[in-house]
């Protein structure tokens, strides 16, 4: 652990989540769809950024990164639109599904690009004792909840 408890566990779900993404698309590239995959790693992507707008950004928000956190919530719009676009497809046409998870992936390196650097380390300055862990746990623990949707599409 390099001391950014934070930026460790989301930077460690980034990578999850994408290798989900990625796993899916190979799937159906190889010609065996697996659409469980898709499902199960938008799953974890939406939990994960309601995590990051409903418990991460509000305390880092007062950090001074307003403009920043701006940013990352109307790119999870865009994110949120192709994971719906991508569940879509996934049943009756994975070579679209496919193709929305390839466009995904690279707003995803983008976004991840902006948020990893700037986003968690300060958190990891802001959150300090129990708020961290609290997080932490959350992260662990927690559901999304039934009908949240991100802010960009509320």
């Amino acid at each position: 652990m390099n001391g950014q408890p934070l930026t460790e566990a989301f930077e460690d779900e980034h990578h999850r989540i994408d290798t989900g993404i990625a796993e899916f698309v190979d799937s159906v590239e190889a010609g065996r769809p697996d659409a469980e995959a898709l499902y199960v790693a938008f799953e974890d992507l939406r939990r994960h950024i309601y995590l990051e707008e409903d418990h991460l950004f509000p305390p880092v928000r007062s950090g001074g990164l307003t403009a920043a956190l701006m940013v990352m919530v109307r790119e999870h719009g865009v994110i949120w639109r192709l994971m719906d676009a991508a569940e879509d497809a996934a049943s009756t046409d994975p070579a679209a599904a496919a193709a929305h998870c390839r466009e995904l992936l690279t707003v995803l390196a983008d976004h991840n690009m902006k948020e990893e650097p700037v986003i968690y380390p300060e958190a990891d300055r802001t959150l300090l004792g129990p708020e961290a862990a609290e997080l932490l746990d959350l992260l662990e623990t927690e559901t999304l909840p039934d009908g949240w949707v991100c802010e960009a599409l509320r």
